[in-house]
């Protein structure tokens, strides 16, 4: 049982020791997050598309 305990207080210790971000910086890490995902899902979604036309023309779509 004192495993568990002294792992739990360690533990605590090195979140007492972390850096964290300021508001301004955790909403300018939470743009760069949003907008990247917003551009990989379009990325994504043309190259799906462009896929799909092409499998269509060359008579394997739908």
């Amino acid at each position: 049982m004192s495993g568990v305990v002294s792992f739990f207080r360690e533990g605590w210790g090195e979140l007492k020791r972390v850096r964290w971000p300021s508001r301004k910086e955790l909403l300018s890490y939470t743009v760069v997050v949003l907008t990247t995902c917003i551009i990989m899902a379009i990325v994504i979604f043309l190259f799906d598309l462009g896929v799909s036309e092409l499998l269509k023309l060359i008579g394997l779509g739908r």
